[in-house]
């Protein structure tokens, strides 16, 4: 006997009887150990270990102002995102939220460009991982493991949510395992506590011995925002996997209180470490990597193959959260009819098949032209992709504004996670992501590409959405003079 997929509705529920499961179909499969792993891992991508050392390069040990400045800003926009998902926990997380307080156009926008944005970083980091894996075993075209990776967490994200679940457990620990000792071992070796160790122990000597704290300048500081500020995406992931864990609320309070310390440790404190082990402006930092170059500098042994070892596992991590977040973003864009209507179908395990092929498809393709057409078509892919974080934190934060009253007046017992200041912090946030993107179109070169190709590509699906909303109210319209 086989089981007919079922389209999600709100207020249904599929699967079998008894069984935990959220309002729109998706099973509850995630455990809370899985959703504190994700949020923890979440902050981590793999942009951290390659892109540091040019952030360093640009701005010296100012750099570390750079991620205090992004990383507050992140801090606000999860505290706002966290109001809105602990009451009101969904698969589409904010653009299901933008969709209630802005209007259809506005979720419909967010929601696509989100969407697109998580599809072109399964070829970046597809790509990534083959080079690695190549590397490795050169027999193996790097093609042929950009297609391996793909297949394989496009089979665990279909074989269940847990199965993903599991697999990011996994996959984040070894980050987070790999960074904690990474901090605490390059400590030892900064205070010259460390034995056998080939760093001569300057403690922080090396924040201000090579120009100062800020050798190129405070405007340095702003260089470095724009160099960091993409390796920040994902923080919000745990928003949208809360909506298939046991206990939604919970799990978004916990990792919204809890996103102050992992930015502190995970990015503070790492890139802390390889400043006070070699001066900012040792070219290794660039040539190898800022990790593999303060791990070469203590003497740990095969440091580049170590890291590449966690650089794979963060890609890994990357693909398979990239794939999820896509899968579940086109879903909730399917249930709100903004979506093919085979996106909001779940199988029997409660897995959108639909959503999670199309994006995966999409992947394939985006792959084809990383290899086809890399400076041409990719680029354009790569680059009008490139400013949608800061759209969507933008988003968040307008929508939060909104959000805030209509949860006061229909569920204010659900208000358990509050915005700090509201709305002053919100308005701030605001102002400091404008402020971001300005700077960005100021500074030339590719961020400026970044941003007018990524508003170009965000005006395009803005006129599609007015088009359909359109549409939609003519053919309500019609509809009524027709039942009158």
């Amino acid at each position: 006997m086989t089981t007919q997929p079922t389209l999600a509705k709100e207020g249904g529920t599929t699967g079998n009887p008894g069984e935990s499961q959220p309002s729109d179909g998706l099973k509850a499969g995630l455990k809370n150990r899985h959703l504190s792993m994700i949020a923890i891992g979440g902050v981590i991508g793999a942009g951290l270990f390659v892109g540091s050392g040019s952030g360093i390069a640009a701005a010296g040990p100012a750099i570390l102002l750079s991620y205090a400045l992004v990383g507050t800003m992140v801090v606000f926009v999860m505290r706002m995102l966290g109001e809105m998902a602990a009451a009101r926990p969904s698969s589409g997380s904010f653009s299901a939220y933008a969709d209630q307080a802005l209007g259809r156009w506005a979720g419909f926008t967010i929601g696509w460009l989100y969407w697109f944005f998580w599809v072109v970083v399964l070829a970046v980091e597809a790509t990534a991982g083959a080079v690695i894996l190549e590397s490795w075993i050169p027999a193996v075209p790097q093609w042929a493991w950009a297609l391996i990776v793909m297949v394989v967490l496009t089979a665990t994200n279909l074989a269940s949510v847990s199965s993903y679940g599991e697999f990011e457990f996994w996959f984040a620990g070894i980050k987070v395992v790999a960074i904690a000792a990474f901090v605490v071992v390059g400590l030892l070796a900064v205070f010259g506590l460390l034995p056998g160790s080939d760093n001569p122990g300057a403690g922080f000597a090396h924040l201000t011995d090579a120009g100062g704290f800020l050798p190129l300048g405070a405007g340095a500081i702003l260089t470095g925002v724009l160099m960091v500020v993409f390796s920040f995406m994902g923080s919000e992931i745990v928003t949208l996997a809360a909506g298939e864990s046991e206990d939604p609320q919970k799990a978004v309070t916990k990792a919204t209180n809890s996103v102050i310390w992992r930015i502190g440790v995970f990015y503070l404190g790492s890139i802390f470490v390889v400043l006070t082990l070699l001066p900012w402006n040792d070219k290794s930092i660039v040539e190898k990597g800022s990790y593999v170059a303060a791990l070469d500098s203590i003497g740990i042994p095969h440091a580049g193959q170590v890291m590449n070892v966690i650089v794979l596992t963060a890609v890994l991590s990357c693909l398979n959260s990239g794939l999820y977040t896509a899968s579940r973003m086109a879903f909730s864009l399917g249930r709100r009819g903004d979506a093919p209507a085979s996106f909001a179908r779940v199988n029997a395990r409660g897995v959108p098949t639909a959503a999670i092929l199309g994006s995966v498809v999409f992947g394939f393709v985006a792959v084809f032209f990383n290899y086809k057409w890399p400076d041409t078509v990719f680029a354009f892919l790569l680059n009008s992709s490139g400013a949608v974080a800061l759209f969507v934190w933008l988003v968040i934060c307008v929508t939060q504004l909104r959000m805030r009253g209509i949860i006061l007046r229909e569920t204010p017992e659900k208000l358990i996670v509050r915005m700090w200041l509201f709305p002053y912090l919100t308005w701030a946030t605001i102002a400091m992501i404008v402020f971001v993107l300005g700077y960005m179109l100021y500074d030339g070169g590719s961020a400026r590409e970044q941003v007018v190709l990524s508003l170009l590509v965000a005006a395009l699906v803005l006129v599609v959405a007015l088009v359909k909303e359109r549409f939609a109210k003519a053919t309500r319209d019609e509809q009524a003079v027709i039942d009158h």
